[in-house]
């Protein structure tokens, strides 16, 4: 195992971010005192959730493999209610552990089945993709999507700890690792600058699983995270325009109605690309942001390949899916937007003529 990089998340109940090459092999020392380890995993992950179920089965833990569908499927209340059945029929009690190995939607779904469980069993979570391991499997939130919107059910449970296994990486497709940097330009924008002068410095180096800029952006996203969530983790601190948790909200208002429209087809690192796009250019018109941030992001995006653009024609279709996201406020739309760089505020209740003309400026003739 190389040397790996600790990350300290001081929520209510404390725990860390592993970061390194390797480190799946600490998994039997954050499940002890349980007697059952249940490993959910999508089926495209069955060799590694085979390699994290001989770590526990030598360690003398007894493994129970959950096989669950891919992706955004996978977040779904029929397949939580298989998950709770599967625990029910291995015999699951309170000192027991789930473990979440996968992609953002598998640990968002591992986590909502530990946290309803008996109330609350212990949750671990192996993230595989760089969406997951700067986003999704950092910082407590966990939930399942309906039809009317996605993680509109859900809890806040922390983990007892995360592992980010960079080998884990090495299989990964080259436009899901793209997709998962939408999130990691995101953390750059909100605070930490060098994050963007890395990626323009070397975009390439930055899709490269192996290379030691991937490495750095993971580590800086995940230090923005856990510092964001040690300050708030309930998004209970957003006063006016003083943002709390919500600033990790920045694009996805827009993002997640794209998501909803394109019926979850599109990954979510895309439609978080397009929501930044649009939030950015909003802030500018707005009078917060100058002109020359707001094109920068579409400039840095673009060149990670990237999309910042949507069909023309589905403002209407996305407004109504804003108003039924997870963060509007009674009847008021909340978006965060950047005042400068990696300084952000809380715009709520824009006039429906501001939003239509900062959407004008990311509209595509879909034809085209």
């Amino acid at each position: 195992m190389s040397e790996s990089t600790v990350i300290a998340v001081r929520a209510e109940r404390p725990y860390d971010v592993v970061v390194g090459h390797g480190v799946l092999a600490r998994l039997p020392g954050l499940v002890e005192g349980a007697q059952r380890v249940a490993v959910i995993h999508p089926p495209t992950l069955i060799a590694a959730a085979a390699h994290a179920g001989a770590l526990l089965d030598r360690a003398g833990f007894e493994v129970v493999r959950v096989d669950v569908p891919d992706a955004e499927a996978a977040k779904t209340a029929e397949v939580a209610a298989t998950c709770w059945s599967v625990l029910a029929t291995a015999g699951f009690t309170r000192s027991d552990v789930v473990v979440g190995l996968g992609g953002g939607a598998t640990t968002d779904l591992a986590g909502f089945v530990a946290a309803t469980w008996l109330r609350g069993v212990g949750l671990v979570t192996v993230p595989t993709s760089v969406l997951a391991m700067v986003d999704a499997a950092v910082g407590g939130k966990t939930g399942i999507n309906i039809a009317e919107g996605k993680n509109l059910v859900g809890s806040f449970w922390e983990p007892r700890g995360v592992l980010v296994d960079l080998d884990l990486l090495a299989g990964l497709a080259p436009s899901e690792l793209t997709g998962g940097l939408a999130e990691v330009v995101k953390c750059g924008f909100i605070a930490d600058p060098r994050i963007l002068e890395l990626i323009e410095a070397d975009p390439d180096a930055a899709r490269e699983p192996s290379s030691a800029v991937l490495r750095e952006l993971i580590e800086r996203s995940i230090r923005v995270k856990a510092e964001v969530v040690s300050r708030d983790l309930r998004e209970s601190t957003s006063v006016g325009r003083v943002t709390g948790r919500e600033l990790l909200n920045y694009g996805h208002t827009l993002g997640h109605a794209i998501e909803r429209r394109e019926r979850y087809r599109w990954r979510h690192g895309e439609a978080i690309s397009v929501g930044m796009a649009f939030v950015a250019e909003l802030s500018r018109q707005a009078g917060r942001l100058d002109a020359e941030t707001a094109e920068r992001h579409g400039t840095i995006l673009r060149g990670l390949g990237l999309p910042t653009t949507y069909d023309a024609g589905a403002f209407d279709d996305l407004l109504a899916g804003m108003s039924v996201d997870k963060k509007t406020r009674g009847s008021t739309l909340r978006f965060v937007v950047l005042d400068r760089l990696a300084e952000a505020s809380v715009l709520a209740g824009p006039e429906e003529e501001l939003l239509r003309s900062a959407y004008a400026t990311i509209a595509a003739d879909p034809a085209g």
